[in-house]
């Protein structure tokens, strides 16, 4: 396979947890230490993590940064950031925290001149889009708000400004291990050629990422299924050292 895996760490109280559709409520911690999670996908051969900030996007500000530098220096993982980067200010002190990348989605859609500024200044191989989608809208401030959006409006804003990387997540699937919505992003995939949409949502087996990786998207995170063991890392691990 080509397709690029990223698996992903939700954090809340510095602790890596997942959650179902979004919901606070449903949170399960799986480990009390993220960095050992970060440590066993670096074993695997793995490249990228995913790392949110839950209590950030809650909070409006990056809640989690010691958790972000501890992963970024003792691993060699390039970590995407994101969860409450609504300042530069906030913006700056992911990077600095040892982000590779920083995901945006709210500020993106409640201050897009900023956004714009940030791609510009920062470059489009560090800003990545966040869109995350309830019934077709983009859902913003942890998922808690809706937006008059939809995910290709947005992404088509700033495609136009030189974006080339978005995380499409389709949150009525998200944790539910029920299967992506291969049509969705194999639609926006080919209306937007010139950005790398990011699958996340509903993720659930090895065939999942065959599909995708057959339907030519070109990364996708992968959660729970990680997590309850639908998907191995010495499966990952097999298909890295396949390709």
């Amino acid at each position: 396979m080509n397709i690029t895996i990223i698996p992903a760490t939700d954090l809340i109280g510095g602790e890596c947890v997942r959650l179902t559709q979004g919901d606070y409520a449903s949170r399960r911690t799986y480990f009390r230490d993220p960095l050992e999670a970060a440590l066993r996908f670096e074993e695997a051969g793995i490249r990228r993590l995913h790392m949110v900030d839950l209590d950030g996007a809650k909070a409006s500000e990056p809640r989690n940064l010691k958790v972000l530098e501890r992963v970024a220096t003792r691993t060699s993982l390039e970590v995407q950031y994101g969860g409450g980067i609504k300042s530069r200010a906030a913006l700056g002190s992911v990077f600095d925290a040892g982000a590779r990348r920083a995901i945006c989605g709210s500020v993106a859609v409640r201050q897009p001149d900023a956004f714009a500024e940030w791609l510009a200044e920062f470059g489009p191989e560090r800003l990545i889009l966040g869109a995350d989608l309830r019934d077709g809208k983009v859902a913003i401030q942890g998922w808690l708000e809706e937006s008059a959006l939809t995910g290709a409006e947005l992404i088509g804003d700033f495609a136009a400004r030189g974006l080339t990387q978005a995380i499409c997540t389709d949150i009525s699937r998200d944790g539910m291990l029920c299967g992506p919505s291969v049509a969705l992003y194999t639609a926006l995939q080919r209306q937007f050629p010139a950005v790398e949409i990011t699958v996340s949502g509903g993720i659930s087996s090895m065939d999942d990422l065959r599909e995708l990786d057959r339907q030519g998207l070109r990364s996708v995170i992968v959660g729970k299924a990680l997590y309850e063991g639908r998907i191995t890392l010495k499966e990952i691990e097999q298909c890295l050292q396949n390709a």
